[in-house]
């Protein structure tokens, strides 16, 4: 009796034994609506929130967090623009390179190829390709003697191995007696790496910088500086810092800017996968609807002996209120237990299911990945519950608005 009237009622409602079951099972269908739409939602954008991150990872295996170029697509004085970088408290390294197109030829095989002259000790600081060999080792780039090493997909279609030679040709041309003809050199395969992404293991070919340099004909010049920064996700702010100090005649570019029609790609799939789903709890939602619509139904004769005892149409709205609400809050709390739960253990769950029922959700032979990741956000679970919570809620308006203009003669004319 300590409890707001309204609450004491709307609770015992609740809790009461009711005479209709079929307004009791819509009652339970709502709730388990309500929590398997929650649990869907926060496991799903938690698997997509895994594999952005995933894929975002192998892609800054390679393009690092920020790029510094030219205008002219020459740096004529790099080791100053390193310099100047490395003077940012929120920069951890910076590293020349050197990068031309090019194609590349073996046992009558000849692909297209993206060449990187590279800083072996430097580059190691601002990409993870070192730790992504196969075979071969990534200090055997050394300067002068023309070691090459190639992604796993390309020394794959090119069908060269280790200790192969294989030639590069350049866009770059030489003037001889007989005409002019493309610059080409013949290079020792020394290692093979596998970053993860189609896009860099089918195309890169990693070589000295000086070797570069000469085939290149770019001494003591650079393409550009790559960059590696303590937070990716202060990448463009760093950016814009850079720009507005000594790198004003600089290009500089973040990590965000390369690929972006993925990245953007992927944000659409998130927010329409997130709207899909949360027509799950709409439906779930829809269904308290009806169910408090059949409650009141059948309370009238309930509402109508309050309402000649003193409780105000308020009052009896709040009741029914306190009802709906209830079983969307009870199935928003399962639901994100569930999909808590689902999203922190997917990687225990995922492979009892597959042994259970003799299959790969990810075959390791087709994808990169062999296990579904996952990256659950809170940020994510905040707002699904809440939204949870006010569909829960706003459904309830409309059967408790109409509970509070029941007549209380006509409801009690036949009793």
């Amino acid at each position: 009796m300590y409890k707001p009237f309204a609450l004491f009622v709307g609770l015992r409602y609740t809790r009461a034994k009711r005479r209709n079951h079929f307004i009791s099972f819509i009652s339970l269908s709502s709730m388990l609506g309500i929590a398997l739409g929650v649990t869907a939602l926060i496991t799903v954008l938690s698997v997509m929130n895994g594999f952005e991150k995933e894929v975002r990872e192998r892609m800054l295996d390679t393009i690092s967090h920020l790029t510094i170029s030219d205008f002219e697509g020459r740096i004529r004085n790099w080791e100053k623009v390193v310099e100047s970088t490395e003077k940012n408290p929120k920069v951890v390294a910076a590293a020349p390179y050197i990068q031309a197109e090019g194609m590349l030829i073996f046992a009558g095989n000849v692909n297209g190829t993206l060449i990187r002259g590279v800083l072996p000790k430097q580059e190691a600081r601002v990409s993870k390709i070192a730790q992504r060999m196969v075979e071969g080792t990534w200090d055997s780039v050394q300067p002068g003697q023309f070691n090459i090493l190639l992604g796993y997909d390309l020394a794959r279609l090119i069908g060269a191995g280790m200790g192969d030679k294989v030639t590069l040709v350049t866009p770059s041309i030489n003037v001889t007696p007989a005409g002019i003809a493309p610059r080409m050199k013949r290079f020792t395969v020394t290692g093979i790496f596998q970053v993860g992404h189609n896009i860099y293991d089918a195309s890169l070919g990693v070589i000295h910088m000086d070797d570069a340099a000469r085939l290149l004909r770019m001494k003591g010049q650079a393409t550009g500086v790559r960059v590696q920064v303590k937070d990716l996700f202060e990448a463009p702010w760093i950016r814009k810092q850079l720009q507005s100090d000594e790198l004003a005649a600089y290009w500089v570019r973040d990590w965000s800017s390369y690929h972006s029609n993925w990245f953007r790609a992927v944000k659409i799939e998130k927010r329409m996968i997130f709207l899909l789903l949360l027509l799950i709890i709409a439906v779930a939602a829809f269904n308290i609807v009806s169910t408090l619509v059949m409650v009141v139904t059948d309370k009238e004769s309930d509402i109508a002996i309050l309402r000649t005892l003193g409780a105000s149409p308020r009052t009896i709205m709040a009741i029914f209120m306190v009802q709906g609400t209830i079983i969307g809050t009870v199935g928003t709390v399962l639901g994100t237990l569930g999909g808590v739960g689902l999203a922190l253990n997917l990687d225990v769950i995922v492979p009892v299911v597959e042994s259970l029922f003799g299959f790969h959700i990810l075959d390791p032979t087709v994808y990169y990945i062999s296990a579904i990741p996952s990256d659950l956000h809170w940020s994510d679970v905040w707002m699904i519950c809440s939204i949870s919570f006010l569909l829960g809620v706003g459904s309830t308006i409309y059967p408790a608005r109409r509970a509070s203009q029941t007549q209380p003669a006509q409801a009690l004319r036949y009793e």
